[in-house]
């Protein structure tokens, strides 16, 4: 079973995450628990042993899931969960209109002052019945904290070992460089994919020289990256698909025109369209691991393929090739 170091930590993750934002339900159409309990059980089964969740996800729901999920399981496991948006505090960056989980008009705050940090990490140590986390994460940054009074209260954290390790997502490297000024950030969780790879510019040439370990979200771009969104399917209003750009017919029809293109090279190690574009993203020099949404067993047990088979370096780059250029 393969595991990858993150960063400069002692972590261990497997390069395929489990990610848990679906089974929160929020934005994603609701949730079947049941079901989510038995995805994650089947992923463990299956070499998935990293979970990636939030509070923001569900508003502690998908936390609460997870929770129940790991019981009899935590010591196989490596938890990742994070800090920052709120819709309960308005003091820090405002994000983004939005509902709760009961389809109440909500405001969306990113919020990294030190209380709300310690609050948070308290309130997801509850809900996910552990003692420690093992990756505890900003979500996104909150330009009206200073780093330094963020990183005093993780470090602060890690020192009462409620965390081991301090980890960033959707941050530039200005920001981890002076967050490591304060603590040591081991990871950065940016966005990545087949049509969005904007972190090659300059991220991940950073991230690469100083040890900091890349767990990329949205690799097959909610999906879209599976090659089974057909250009008459349709979301319903509280699936966020129904708003995103790429999910437009224009262009679905310019993505799933890119995978008819590779679909030979996925036939050939036996794959599907989903496993090709996932192990192209955890393939990437660079990347540790990258995060798949997960709601069922058969998702689980389809996305743990992408860990069975390697790329060679012409289908990368032939891969690579299909999908420049493309725009939304």
């Amino acid at each position: 079973m393969e595991t990858r170091k993150l960063g400069s930590s002692d972590l261990q993750v497997s390069p395929v995450i489990f990610g848990a934002w679906a089974i929160g339900g929020w934005l994603w159409g609701g949730t079947d628990d049941d079901a989510a309990i038995r995805a994650i059980h089947a992923a463990i089964d299956a070499g998935i042993t990293t979970i990636d969740t939030a509070p923001v996800y569900g508003f502690g729901h998908s936390e609460t899931v997870v929770g129940e999920a790991i019981k009899g399981k935590r010591e196989k496991l490596i938890i990742a969960t994070k800090c920052g948006p709120r819709i309960d505090r308005s003091d820090g960056v405002r994000a983004m209109d939005t509902v709760d989980t009961n389809g109440n008009p909500a405001t969306l705050y990113r919020v990294l002052k030190p209380d709300s940090v310690i609050e948070e990490c308290e309130n997801s140590l509850r809900r996910l019945g552990i003692d420690t986390i093992d990756l505890y994460q900003c979500h996104w940054p909150d330009t009206t904290t200073p780093i330094a009074d963020t990183m005093a209260a993780l470090v602060r954290l890690q020192e009462q070992g409620k965390i081991r390790h301090i980890g960033v997502s959707n941050y530039s490297w200005e920001r981890i460089n002076e967050s490591n000024h304060y603590g040591t950030v081991v990871s950065n969780q940016p966005r990545y994919n087949l049509i969005k790879r904007e972190i090659e510019d300059e991220l991940l040439p950073w991230t690469r020289e100083h040890d900091v370990g890349v767990i990329a979200y949205s690799p097959m771009e909610h999906g879209l990256l599976t090659g089974k969104v057909s250009l008459d399917r349709e979301f319903p209003d509280d699936d966020l698909r129904s708003k995103h750009p790429w999910f437009s017919r224009e262009n679905r029809a310019k993505v799933l025109e890119a995978l008819a293109k590779v679909q030979p090279i996925a036939n050939g190690h036996g794959a599907t369209l989903a496993q090709m574009s996932l192990n192209w993203v955890m393939g990437e020099p660079g990347l540790t691991a990258a995060i798949a949404g997960i709601r069922n067993e058969e998702q689980a047990r389809a996305n743990a393929g992408a860990m069975a088979f390697a790329l060679t370096d012409d289908e990368r780059a032939e891969i690579r090739r299909a999908f420049e250029g493309l725009t939304a």
